[in-house]
């Protein structure tokens, strides 16, 4: 019987040698380094400079003015005194204006009827008509909060000089038409840009894809060319599951330590997203994350014999795992089954707890739900990286076994022969 001693020594031999062989295998693997080294600094910075200005400026509009008078252009000056719309056309008709509009050269019509000053100043409703592109929901918020805003500036200015005229006192005056006065104050994205609310999701969903796809590739490589084999000690019938598993979470830990420091340190200054989180906390949520992302990995990737099957089976699942995890559409609008399902992802409960970390500057105790989780995952996926790995040893020894049996029924059948 070994002892403890001997074990050990064992382990650390082959944790050691597993370590080593990922690492030179990433590095010296084209594919597999595009896609666990390079894939998240490209996609990141990529994401980045695409939502580099945060929000849209200078939506084109079309002003059919068919009332001609000073009211209507006020109102047309107030569309392109703001930093979200310009008037980029005024149409004769809607004829006209429907044209550029399917042309793409404006994305919305403003439509001011010709009774529109005979109506304001008569103390009736005047309307104007707005019809703006819904296919582009950032296009249309933008568009329809400065017409609405530009609007009811127009008309409160209208009412005031109004009252004022039939002698109203202009600090009565002022406080029937706004007799409220409101701030607001955005809160943890001020400028409302949309890089700021969407990438932090992005680069958790990226760091597990990542994973998925550069550990697939590797495990069916391994697997393809009897790389597991080959790290067996000598003396020894088959390689332990435990360092192969810890090895190579070891591997796949050090180069992502490594990423997610200059991303969250150089990529989040450059590009001003939010940082709001203490970096004790964000440290001590990343860690569970980081493991259940690698621990899953590696377990899915002892269900691929090549290379190839990784990607054909992972490459997809993206876009999905981005919705599952309540970051590009409201959590709430969100079927309670489906979005159950989704936290069999690390994604999910990390993209809602860095989110509040980093982002809204939740303190860790706030999001020790979505830790307990990760936990949880991290926990489950080693074990059932541990039962994949033993697998994949014991049936390539149990292989290896049958080959040298029938090896030796060959040559004893040759000998057989050459006696008869």
């Amino acid at each position: 019987m070994r002892s403890i001693g001997h074990i050990l020594k064992t382990y650390w031999r082959q944790f050691v040698s597993v370590t080593g062989n990922e690492l030179r295998n990433i590095f010296t693997d084209a594919g597999v380094l595009l896609v666990v080294v390079l894939a998240i600094f490209i996609y990141t910075t990529i994401y980045s400079c695409a939502y580099g200005t945060q929000v849209l400026r200078n939506v084109p509009l079309g002003v059919v003015d068919m009332c001609k008078t000073p009211e209507s252009r006020a109102l047309i000056n107030t569309f392109s005194s703001g930093p979200n719309t310009v008037v980029a056309y005024e149409p004769a008709s809607m004829a006209e204006a429907e044209e550029m509009f399917f042309a793409r050269k404006i994305y919305g019509i403003v439509y001011i009827p010709s009774d529109y000053s005979k109506n304001l100043y008569g103390g009736m409703q005047a309307n104007v008509s707005l019809y703006l592109d819904g296919s582009y929901l950032l296009m249309y918020r933008q568009a329809f909060q400065e017409l609405v805003a530009g609007i009811g500036t127009t008309g409160a200015m209208v009412e005031v000089q109004r009252l004022i005229s039939k002698g109203t006192n202009a600090q009565i005056t002022k406080s029937t038409v706004q007799p409220i006065i409101y701030q607001t104050h955005n809160m943890f994205n001020p400028y409302l840009g949309y890089g700021s609310f969407v990438m932090p999701a992005i680069i958790i969903v990226i760091i597990q894809q990542t994973l998925l796809i550069g550990i697939g590739m590797l495990g069916g490589t391994w697997r393809e060319h009897g790389l597991y084999d080959k790290l067996r000690p000598a003396g020894e019938r088959r390689m332990a599951t435990l360092p192969i598993v810890l090895g190579k979470a070891t591997a796949y830990a050090m180069i992502y330590t490594v990423t997610l420091l200059i991303i969250l340190n150089v990529l989040y200054r450059i590009f001003g997203f939010p940082m709001n989180g203490r970096t004790a906390d964000i440290i001590a949520f990343m860690i569970p994350y980081l493991l259940a992302c690698i621990f899953l990995s590696i377990a899915v990737s002892t269900l691929f014999r090549s290379r190839e099957s990784s990607l054909l089976l992972l490459l997809w699942t993206s876009i999905p795992i981005l919705l599952l995890s309540g970051a590009s559409y409201p959590r709430e609008a969100i079927p309670d089954w489906l979005y159950a399902m989704g936290k069999i992802f690390p994604s999910s409960s990390g993209v809602e707890g860095f989110i509040r970390l980093q982002t809204m500057g939740a303190s860790y105790i706030e999001v020790l739900p979505q830790i307990r989780i990760l936990w949880i995952l991290t926990i489950i996926y080693a074990g059932l990286a541990c039962i994949g790995i033993h697998v994949i040893t014991t049936g390539n020894l149990s292989e290896q076994i049958k080959a040298r049996v029938k090896m030796r029924m060959a040559t004893l059948k040759n000998k057989i022969e050459v006696q008869q």
